[in-house]
């Protein structure tokens, strides 16, 4: 006679084929065997590099000092860079940056992209004339428009000058308050064919049989646009925001070069920042330091950028 208890045997686990996986990887030894210097290059390039970027935040590294006779510190560059006020100037500097950088670089885009969708007479010229701020190097944009902004000859002076809105030429880079918005413009210049670039291709996969159906229904422009395009562009856009963010918390060339962090920092960002501490002063302990936080925010930015990678390819799979 068989007693019911009510409870359910646990289920047993299927222990892992721990032979059958040594034997999978033994087969396709040739193909490990092909791939192993090139994960040998990444080791010594990418891996070893980062180890001693952290090991190095560890000490302290004063000017005239042999790397080899650093001094351990603990936490202590740390610290002092989160008790630094320049720290949290910089701090804003970079937030302020990438923010406005990425988000009106990626509005602009995403309207250029709308704008190039439909069919007119030109619109190949103006696409060619449009992507052409992102294929000039960034160091040749950066002197360009460090001489269009320059107080005695630059073109944007004369002309405000010549129109009478100016008495003198303003100076643009050379004060504390318009240097910063003056390097955004210059940098979502550069980066807003980016963002248009990504939004054509993803414009590419509306459905138009949705827009034909909503337009049957009686549904506006703003109304398809909303309810239609926007949905199914949503994706893209998010992988878009995504590398607009690391270009721009990582850019370097252009604050670089037209204003080297000044005046009174009031341009340095974090990465002009970490390379004039530690090329310029030789304090590669808190570079280090500095590095190891830029590090932390990068990979963070790069796990939403995989996620919303992986997003696109389950959407992809169910479709």
């Amino acid at each position: 006679m068989t007693i019911l208890t009510g409870k359910a045997e646990p289920r047993q686990r299927p222990k892992p084929d721990r032979l059958g996986a040594l034997r999978k990887t033994w087969e396709h030894r040739a193909d490990y065997a092909y791939v192993l210097p090139a994960l040998a290059v990444m080791l010594i390039v990418i891996a070893y590099p980062i180890y001693y970027t952290i090991e190095l935040s560890f000490f302290n590294t004063p000017p005239g000092l042999q790397l080899r006779d650093k001094i351990f510190v603990g936490f202590d560059n740390y610290t002092a860079i989160l008790t630094s006020p320049v720290f949290w100037k910089v701090t804003s500097n970079t937030l302020i940056w990438t923010l406005a950088s990425t988000l009106i670089a990626f509005v602009l885009g995403y309207a250029c992209a709308l704008a190039l969708h439909r069919e007119f007479v030109g619109r190949g010229i103006l696409r060619a004339i449009l992507i052409i701020p992102w294929v000039i190097s960034a160091v040749a944009a950066s002197y360009i428009w460090k001489w269009i902004y320059h107080s005695d000859f630059g073109i944007v002076g004369a002309v405000l000058v010549g129109l009478g809105w100016a008495d003198r030429p303003p100076n643009f880079i050379d004060s504390v308050g318009t240097v910063l918005p003056s390097l955004i413009v210059v940098n979502i210049w550069r980066e807003f064919p980016f963002a248009m670039i990504m939004m054509m291709a993803g414009l590419q996969t509306v459905p138009d049989q949705l827009l034909r159906a909503a337009k049957v229904d009686g549904a506006n422009a703003w109304q398809r646009f909303w309810h239609v395009t926007f949905p199914h562009l949503r994706n893209v856009s998010t992988v878009t925001v995504l590398l607009l963010a690391v270009a721009n918390f990582n850019s370097f060339i252009i604050p670089w070069i037209m204003t080297g962090g000044g005046p009174s920092n009031a341009s340095h960002i974090w990465i002009t920042h970490i390379y004039e501490l530690a090329f310029g002063r030789q304090r590669w302990g808190v570079a280090s330091a500095y590095s190891v936080l830029l590090f932390l925010i990068l990979m963070s930015l790069g796990y939403f950028y995989v996620r919303a990678l992986n997003g696109n390819e389950r959407k992809d799979e169910s479709q």
